[in-house]
């Protein structure tokens, strides 16, 4: 495969989850994060909530999304506020840590709910945010999680929506991708046990048999927090291919996987999902040669030149320590500034009126990930980025690959 810079956005118009390696600097942001509870009882007030792991296993991505909701949130009460009906109000945000565990993130959303809170953005991970879906529909609570790629999450005529992609979606792209490439073969590692991960497989699996790829081996591993994958790709190595879809996240990505496959002799092409956006800190020193070839589909594009990326990054960097925000940020961000276009739209705050606005197709939304129209299930239509790990010898970098359109 060539060696190269490349960019790819994907309009695809189908109907994003996530382990370790998170940084001070971000769980400080959490821990404040857990503490934004302002006016409640004040006049000219909208209540939201948020629900997201600011602490465990995934706590990076939690952090990340809880960083991109507080900012978008300043920036909106900064300016004024919403206009709702011609009476501004401001928004006070209820931040609540659900650990990355199903059971807390339910404890999370009936204690915000208990409060009278109506209109939520979370949680992060899928197999949480699945735990509160009934109960948001049960209890005509809005939901918009920022970041749960599982396609079973959102379903037609309900209160839940999303600012992200499905799996579905990131699965089509990365077999498509396989196929524009070339491959005609091609092996997948993932984790059957993982809703995330064999949810991308399944998707990954259907789309290639659309693009005439054959996935030739097929290698699981019990759990997503897998540190070897010798005899998985050692299977990946006898059957012969040079290219290998492996949806996990970030903290087995960098220190295990990459480095396990490179190690047994693999020198093909490694292509992950969304799961990937922050494996540039869990990469260990004297590794990084390995990471050759590793690409994913992402949701947006850090050094993207547009103005409204542009001016989010800049935003972020001076908010919380000149930090590159993920892509995780940028979709709570987003998914933040949905639910005020909803309300603005709705000329209410009630969950029922915001839940209608929401429901319209013909509403565009213009993100930092994208502009996008929501489909019957309440799921963007939007394309994706391929990144790729360009090593250096000495670091790895990301960077958009070129841009390319499937037919």
């Amino acid at each position: 495969m060539k060696k190269r810079i490349l960019a790819l956005v994907l309009a695809l118009c189908m109907v994003f989850a996530l382990a370790a390696c998170s940084n001070g600097n971000n769980n400080d942001n959490a821990n404040k994060g857990t503490n934004n509870q302002q006016n409640t009882n004040t006049a000219n007030v909208i209540n939201i909530g948020a629900i997201g792991c600011l602490t465990g296993a995934a706590s990076t991505y939690g952090v990340s999304v809880a960083n991109g909701i507080k900012l978008a949130v300043d920036e909106i009460n900064n300016a004024g506020g919403i206009d709702v009906a011609g009476t501004k109000y401001t928004i006070a945000l209820t931040q609540k840590d659900d650990q990355g565990d199903p059971t807390e993130c339910l404890n999370a959303f009936n204690e915000l709910t208990g409060n009278g809170i109506e209109l939520i953005i979370g949680s992060v991970i899928s197999s949480c945010s699945s735990a509160i879906t009934s109960p948001a529909n049960t209890a005509g609570v809005v939901m918009i999680t920022p970041t749960s790629t599982a396609d079973a999450v959102t379903t037609t005529s309900d209160y839940v929506f999303r600012s992200c992609y499905a799996d579905s979606n990131q699965g089509a792209i990365a077999a498509a991708y396989a196929a524009q490439q070339g491959y005609t073969k091609v092996g997948v590692v993932y984790c059957a046990a993982d809703t995330y991960s064999k949810g991308l497989y399944d998707s990954f699996s259907a789309a290639c048999a659309a693009n005439n790829v054959e996935i030739v081996v097929a290698e699981s591993t019990d759990t997503m927090e897998a540190n070897d994958f010798s005899n998985q790709f050692q299977s990946v190595i006898d059957s012969g291919v040079d290219f290998v879809f492996a949806p996990y996240y970030y903290g087995t990505v960098g220190p295990y996987l990459v480095p396990s496959a490179r190690r047994a002799g693999y020198t093909g092409i490694i292509m992950g999902a969304d799961g990937y956006d922050g494996v540039l800190g869990c990469i260990s020193e004297g590794t990084e040669e390995y990471f050759y070839d590793v690409i994913f589909t992402n949701h947006y594009d850090s050094a993207d030149t547009s103005d409204v990326v542009k001016n989010f990054v800049t935003a972020y960097g001076a908010a919380y320590n000149n930090e590159v925000p993920t892509a995780f940020a940028a979709l709570a961000y987003d998914a933040t500034y949905m639910m005020v276009q909803a309300i603005t739209k709705a000329g209410a705050f009630d969950a029922a009126s915001v839940k209608a606005a929401l429901d319209d197709q013909t509403v565009v939304y213009t993100g930092v990930t994208g502009t996008f129209s929501l489909d019957a299930t309440g799921t963007p239509n939007k394309g994706a980025a391929i990144i790729e790990f360009t090593n250096d010898g000495t670091s790895v970098t990301t960077q958009l690959r070129d841009t390319v359109s499937i037919g």
